[in-house]
C-alpha cells in the first residue's frame, strides 16, 4: 500500500486515506464488543469483515501487537475513538432535537451514523467522500440487509477541490439550517484546503446552522511523539517488512500551516465552544495513558460552533 501523498491522489477503502477509515471502524468494532461499551456500532464489524480488507486488517493487527508500546497505543486509540464517537453522536442528536434536518458528514469513510442513529422523520444525511469509499460502504451494508434510518445521499467528491458544487447537485439547500461534521479529517488536508473547507462551510450555512470539528493539534509534544513514532515505524519495517506495517501518520500533512478552527469561526461571529479530547475522555470514565508519548499522540480539541 503506497502511503505517499500526491496532488490529486485518490483511493479506495483499502488504500491510502481510505485505509484509515478501516482503522477507525476497527476501533469502533472493538469498543462495541467490549464488556461496557461507551458506544454501540453494530455495523463496524460488518464493514471491516469484507474479503477485500483481510490483508489490510491483518497488517493493522501485526503492527499494533508488535511491541508493548504499540499495544498501549492501540488501546488508547480505541478509548479515544469511542470517546470522540460518543461526543459527535451527542452533537448530531442535539442538532436533530433542535429541528435541524440537513446533516453533512465530511470525509464520511465508514461512518455508520446514517444507519444507526435515531433520526427524526424528514432528515437527510449527506456523506461526502471518495466515490469508491462510499460505494464500498453502501454495497457492504446493503448485502447484509442494512437500511439507513434517514435519507442518505452520497456526495462523491474530493474535499481538496470543489466539493460544494457536488453537494448542491445532490440536493443540498444552503437556505436550510445544517449540522456539519469534520471528524478525523483536517490532518489529511493540506493547509490551504483546510482554510477553504472552513470558508465553504461558512458560505453554505444558513443562520442557526451548526458545525463540529475535531481539531487534531500538532503542538511541540505531539510533534516529538510523532517523530519518535516514525523511528518506531521504520524499525518495525526493517524487522517485519514494509508490507506488514501500517502507520496512518504517513498520510498526515504535519508541516503545513494550520488554522485554529475555534478562532477562525469565532472571528466570523459564530458562537464557539471547545472541549479537549483529554477532558472528554476523563468525563466518560476512560483512563489517560501514563506514557507521555502515547498521551501526546491523540491531542485533539472538539470545536462546536453555531452560526447566529
Amino acid at each position: 500500500m503506497s502511503t505517499a501523498r500526491t496532488e490529486g491522489d485518490t483511493w479506495d477503502i483499502a488504500t491510502s486515506v481510505g485505509a484509515t477509515a478501516v482503522m477507525v471502524a476497527s476501533a469502533r468494532a472493538a469498543e462495541t464488543a467490549g464488556e461496557q461499551p461507551l458506544i454501540r456500532d453494530e455495523f463496524a464489524q460488518i464493514l471491516i469483515d469484507g474479503p477485500e480488507l483481510a490483508e489490510l486488517v491483518a497488517k493493522m493487527s501485526t503492527t499494533y501487537t508488535a511491541d508493548p508500546e504499540l499495544v498501549a497505543l492501540h488501546q488508547h486509540m480505541i478509548n479515544y475513538q469511542a470517546a470522540r464517537t460518543h461526543f459527535f453522536d451527542a452533537y448530531f442528536t442535539a442538532a436533530a432535537a433542535a429541528g435541524i434536518r440537513q446533516h453533512v458528514i465530511l470525509a464520511a469513510g465508514l461512518d455508520s451514523r446514517a444507519y444507526r442513529l435515531d433520526w427524526p422523520a424528514g432528515t437527510v444525511v449527506y456523506e461526502v467522500d471518495q466515490p469508491k469509499v462510499l460505494e464500498y460502504k453502501a454495497a457492504t451494508l446493503a448485502a447484509h440487509g442494512a437500511r439507513p434510518s434517514a435519507e442518505r445521499r452520497e456526495v462523491p467528491a474530493d474535499l481538496r477541490y470543489d466539493w460544494p458544487k457536488t453537494l448542491r447537485d445532490n440536493g443540498f439547500d444552503p437556505a436550510k439550517r445544517t449540522a456539519w461534521l469534520a471528524e478525523g479529517l483536517l490532518m489529511f488536508l493540506p493547509g490551504e484546503a483546510e482554510e477553504r473547507l472552513f470558508a465553504d462551510i461558512d458560505a453554505l450555512s444558513a443562520p442557526g446552522s451548526r458545525a463540529c470539528i475535531e481539531d487534531f493539534r500538532f503542538d511541540d509534544a505531539a510533534r516529538e511523539a510523532y517523530a519518535q513514532r516514525r523511528v518506531k515505524t521504520e524499525e518495525l519495517r526493517q524487522r517485519l517488512g514494509d508490507e506488514n506495517v501500517f502507520d496512518p501518520g504517513d498520510l498526515w500533512y504535519t508541516d503545513d500551516e494550520r488554522r485554529d478552527p475555534a478562532a477562525w469561526f469565532k472571528a466570523r461571529q459564530w458562537r464557539v465552544e471547545s472541549r479537549t479530547g483529554r477532558d472528554y475522555l476523563t468525563q466518560v470514565g476512560r483512563s489517560l495513558p501514563e506514557q507521555p508519548n502515547i498521551a501526546a499522540t491523540f491531542t485533539a480539541v472538539f470545536v462546536s460552533a453555531e452560526k447566529p
